[in-house]
């Protein structure tokens, strides 16, 4: 009883006095406020937080800050309570903490930087439109002869695997296949993943609006374990790219002819050739470009009844 007697006052007094600390540091830093220069410093901290939350929240890095978070809290009740074995051993994880996490989030830390890379930063005011006009051009028609071409594929439920890349290049998966670099339409997509063609069992890849390559071999997911085991090797070919790039990637199913689509590590499944099409063009043209579009949607290929 008399330890927690001491344990209270001496736990409190360290609350009041970090508090006294950070208001005496507020006051401080009011009186030598710039306006201009603080400003952008709180502005770009503030981002900065913002979009580390934003990448961390659906990884499991998000658990690496709650566990940090326990161990802050868990470190400041043992040394108010002074109980120096603990503080010794806490010392010591905290020392070897770091190494730690690059070694056992190492997957999650890679991801984190190359979305980080990914993110568009202009220097110069046109640069956008520029290349949202070079996007409107290069995708325009191909969107329209990939999703007729995965119709068809469809309706005769042939397995297909197509993936576009986009900003992160896919270097490594196209050294797998044979590299093609075609006008794409709706026969040569076809014969690509016609049953007897030695490419139908690999990944076309498309690059800047054309078949650039075929035959290719893709990751495999990380968390392949939580996957659905009713899902074939397509489909999980498809998360594993999506995964480690930011690359639209369609599946037909060989099994049941349905068709899918797998961004950012997710796959929207059983998708109509309406909803395909508005989907590559949300992420593939300007947004004016698309909003043009889906008021004139393209006739395709329909099934005979």
């Amino acid at each position: 009883m008399n330890y927690l007697a001491q344990f209270w006052p001496r736990l409190w007094h360290m609350i009041v006095s970090y508090l006294a600390q950070c208001w005496e540091a507020i006051q401080l830093a009011i009186g030598d406020f710039n306006i201009f220069r603080d400003t952008i410093d709180i502005a770009l901290i503030a981002y900065i937080i913002y979009k580390g939350i934003q990448i961390i929240r659906e990884t499991r890095a998000s658990q690496l800050v709650k566990g940090i978070l326990l161990l802050a809290g868990l470190y400041i009740v043992v040394y108010a309570a002074q109980l120096r074995t603990t503080l010794w051993l806490l010392n010591k994880v905290i020392e070897m903490g770091i190494l730690i996490i690059f070694i056992v989030f190492q997957p999650e830390l890679r991801s984190i930087l190359e979305r980080a890379g990914r993110t568009n930063l202009s220097v110069f005011p046109f640069s956008h439109s520029e290349n949202s006009l070079r996007q409107a051009t290069i995708w325009g028609e191909p969107i329209d002869v990939v999703c007729e071409a995965a119709q068809r594929l469809s309706i005769t439920a042939t397995g297909a695997l197509i993936v576009i890349e986009r900003e992160v290049k896919l270097g490594d998966q196209i050294r797998t296949g044979v590299v093609v670099d075609a006008v794409p339409s709706v026969e040569l997509i076809g014969n690509i993943f016609f049953k007897n063609s030695p490419l139908h069992d690999g990944a076309m890849i498309m690059r800047d609006g054309k078949v650039y390559a075929a035959g290719c071999f893709l990751p495999k997911p990380k968390q392949e374990q939580d996957i659905d085991k009713s899902l074939g090797s397509r489909h999980r070919a498809a998360i594993g790219i999506s995964e480690v790039s930011d690359s639209l990637t369609i599946v037909v199913s060989e099994e049941t002819g349905g068709m899918s689509l797998a961004v950012n590590g997710r796959l929207i499944r059983n998708l109509s050739v309406e909803k395909l099409h508005q989907t590559l063009d949300y992420y593939l043209l300007p947004h004016e470009e698309a909003a043009d579009k889906k008021k004139k949607p393209p006739i395709f290929y329909r099934r005979a009844k």
